[in-house]
């Protein structure tokens, strides 16, 4: 079984959460019809600094399943985006993302996550992605990291990040396939009626 942790936070982009979440569960039920397995391949933790409701962009309730401080183990962590101004100033995000690279194989970003893997310092260097709305300012922001808007994801191994909002879904394809293989993430793409996968 891989984990897989998405953290959440207030005004959270609804889609940059939802998409990589519904990848990786449609993947594991895809997964189950075809084998004996008692167990999800992929199991999925929502991640917030509290179990409190977390209001996400547009007012969606999202309810956490494990906090910050008692993340299990994860194979994948993924920072989606929204506003994040708030978590982008807030000292306890940031140190625990520091601190979750450290042991975590993948990180993640979805649209503006990429500035929280930035402040985080995670991305020194490389050539990243997030909105194209939002390219110039990470540019300017951090200068030392090569901007291309062009990209729906670019995978440097440890770190990877994807353009804005419906492009999570296409790098979680992407990443099904890494942690797996291709098959099965057409497969999960083919369920959830995804046309925009490169399949």
């Amino acid at each position: 079984m891989l984990s897989i942790g998405i953290f959440a936070f207030h005004d959270v982009e609804v889609l940059d959460f939802a998409g990589p979440y519904e990848v990786f569960t449609t993947a594991s039920r895809v997964h189950a019809r075809q084998t004996t397995a008692q167990t999800p391949l992929f199991q999925v933790h929502c991640i917030a600094q509290t179990l409190e409701p977390i209001k996400a962009r547009a007012g969606l309730v999202i309810l956490p399943d494990t906090m910050t401080s008692q993340a299990p183990p994860l194979d994948l962590l993924i920072i989606p985006g929204g506003v994040v101004t708030q978590e982008f100033n807030k000292q306890s995000t940031i140190e625990w993302i520091k601190k979750m690279s450290r042991t975590v194989p993948i990180v993640a970003s979805v649209c503006t996550g990429a500035f929280l893997l930035a402040q985080a310092g995670l991305m020194y260097n490389k050539r990243v992605t997030t909105h194209w709305e939002d390219c110039r300012e990470l540019q300017t922001m951090f200068p030392q990291l090569i901007v291309d808007g062009l990209q729906r994801w670019i995978d440097h191994g440890h770190i990877v990040t994807s353009a804005g909002i419906s492009a999570g879904i296409d790098m979680s394809l992407h990443l099904v396939e890494r942690l797996v293989h291709r098959e099965l993430a057409a497969q999960a793409a083919r369920q959830m009626q995804y046309d925009n996968a490169n399949f």
